[in-house]
């Protein structure tokens, strides 16, 4: 298992674009994606990463968007939903962009993510993405051993 804190993702219109190609148009990532992918790179090798994990993952996602200046005088107004209208890209889009930056890295190819859950966190500080990477180990069938 790896836990790993990574910045906050790009949203998606960032992360893509659009370029025609042959009268097609096809999605290429910006300068910007690259960047961060290259970025979320760095902190996975950091982290001890050396090689994609082979075969199936389970990635829990924790988003935790920016916490705004005035966040004591939306608190006292609105109480726990404070943060509901933080800023902050959704959940889908995070998915997409990590995923996108795990690719080769951490895991083969996004193919391999048998399960996946994410939640929007509570405002605490600087906006960050902690990621929990999970190995899920098949069982291989035992062959039946006749007498």
């Amino acid at each position: 298992m790896l836990t790993v804190t990574l910045p906050y993702p790009l949203s998606a219109n960032k992360y893509w674009r659009p370029v025609p190609i042959n009268g097609h148009v096809t999605i290429v990532p910006t300068k910007e994606a690259k960047q961060y992918k290259a970025e979320v790179g760095w902190i996975l090798r950091a982290a001890g990463v050396r090689a994609p994990i082979e075969g199936r993952v389970r990635i829990h996602i924790d988003l935790y968007p920016e916490r705004p200046q005035d966040w004591q005088t939306r608190q006292r107004k609105l109480g726990t939903a404070w943060d509901d209208n933080v800023r902050c890209i959704d959940l889908d889009n995070a998915r997409k962009v990590l995923y996108d930056a795990f690719k080769g890295i951490v895991i083969v190819d996004d193919k391999w993510i048998w399960s996946d859950s994410a939640r929007r966190c509570e405002p605490d500080g600087e906006a960050r993405v902690v990621v929990t990477i999970t190995p899920i180990t098949t069982e291989q069938p035992q062959a039946a051993l006749f007498a």
